[in-house]
């Protein structure tokens, strides 16, 4: 056990947020109170799930008292201390206590590939929505396991959550109810702003790079929408298909997520049938990619495996995509 584990337990807990996931015996005992669990167990609570990685503090040896409520939602009240060789954790939810004995606390990581992460929550410019959707989970991984479970690429690339003009200032990927809204969140970052205007000289956008620089000069509301305006123009629509490209390379490491063969039969089943519709699109001079919206392989979750198709279509001077989803 480090202090960084001990930070991260501290952080979770003044976030109120207390999640814990048991081994699958235990859970089939009771989904949504559990009142003991015995010595010797791994407890995990929950510390970052999304599409990119799913990370987990794990109470080693552990046993369980009192009663936990998987479904209490509310401040939560708790204390830390060490008993002999073990160590206490007191959490309190509401009317119920439950308290935790455990010899370790060790920090359990796993990272996934999300460059081809799909989800459609958002209508319009869903493209541009998508890299919003992974440079946001992207810089979470960055903010909150560190820089270590980043690849060198993806560190240049989370600063564009810093850059008002592709960030959910203008295209955000889920409802306004579930954004959480950063402190003063039109500001542009000098990072991001250099990024974008490396990426614009790359793909030798004059016009883009010269609104940049105006931009960097007059960081305001008004030029990053005119910015966001340009990026789903047709015309400079190699800039939004290089941070694709950027994004694509820099988490090509990671793998899939695997759920056993049966689902990966029905994945490579659908993928094919998907493939097939692609290639006829593509006999007509129609580009579409194939995108993926995966469940949580450790917790669960009720979220479906869905494959998406997106189809670009140009409308007058807007590139606007089609989105067709089939399950597996």
């Amino acid at each position: 056990m480090t202090e960084n584990t001990l930070k991260k337990l501290a952080q979770l807990l003044e976030q109120d947020q207390f999640e814990l996931i048991f081994s699958e015996k235990i859970q089939k005992e009771d989904l949504t109170s559990k009142r003991e669990v015995p010595q010797g167990q791994d407890i995990r609570l929950v510390y970052l799930m999304n599409d990119a990685v799913e990370s987990f503090l794990v109470f080693r040896d552990a046993r369980m008292t009192g009663e936990y409520h998987a479904d209490y939602e509310g401040e939560l009240e708790a204390s830390l201390n060490k008993q002999g060789e073990e160590f206490v954790l007191v959490v309190r939810q509401g009317d119920t206590v439950v308290t935790l004995f455990f010899e370790t606390l060790d920090l359990e990581v796993h990272l996934y590939e999300y460059a081809y992460t799909g989800h459609f929550w958002v209508e319009g410019y869903e493209y541009l929505r998508q890299l919003e959707y992974r440079f946001a989970i992207l810089r979470d991984k960055y903010d909150y396991l560190g820089a270590e479970y980043c690849t060198d690429e993806e560190k240049k690339l989370a600063v564009l959550t810093e850059f008002p003009p592709l960030n959910y200032c203008c295209y955000p990927a889920v409802p306004e109810k579930y954004i959480v809204p950063r402190e003063n969140p039109w500001d542009v970052s000098k990072e991001a702003i250099e990024l974008m205007e490396e990426l614009a000289a790359e793909c030798g956008d004059v016009s883009f790079a010269k609104l940049l620089s105006i931009y960097r000069k007059h960081p305001s509301k008004f030029w990053a929408k005119r910015l966001a305006i340009m990026l789903h123009r047709t015309k400079h629509r190699n800039i939004a298909d290089l941070l694709t490209e950027r994004l694509r390379q820099a988490s090509a490491g990671y793998p899939r997520r695997f759920f056993g063969e049966d689902v990966e039969q029905r994945y490579q089943k659908t993928l094919e049938k998907i493939k097939k519709r692609q290639a006829e699109l593509e006999k007509q001079g129609i580009r579409a990619e194939i995108l993926r919206e995966e469940p949580f392989t450790i917790a669960r979750d009720s979220l479906d495996y869905k494959l998406y198709l997106m189809i670009w279509k140009e409308r007058k001077r807007n590139r606007v995509t089609e989105i067709e989803e089939y399950k597996l």
